[in-house]
């Protein structure tokens, strides 16, 4: 329950932005997000984790849901990301 009350904390658009609407789970529960309160909705997600969107990443000042290669690789050590854009280089020096 913690880690989904931080997830939320880290939303710009709340529960918009981690509730999968076309998940099987959301469309069989017939969910009114807006007429939830925040406790539901924790018991909710707890109990049908289906219904978040995912992958679900996150760290103590970002969140990342969905996928998307660009957004993902904010997550990995500024080292690692320094490397694979040199290999990219050299690759591309190579076409």
């Amino acid at each position: 329950m913690q880690q989904i009350k931080w997830i939320l904390s880290l939303t710009e658009n709340g529960t918009e932005e981690i509730i999968s609407k076309r998940s099987k789970g959301y469309k069989t529960l017939n969910l009114d997000m807006d007429t939830l309160s925040i406790h539901e909705l924790i018991t909710l997600i707890t109990k049908y984790p289906g219904l978040l969107r995912r992958p679900i990443l996150f760290d103590n000042k970002r969140l990342q849901v969905g996928y998307n290669d660009d957004e993902i690789r904010r997550f990995l050590p500024r080292h690692i990301r320094t490397i694979e854009l040199e290999r990219a280089k050299r690759r591309a020096d190579l076409l």
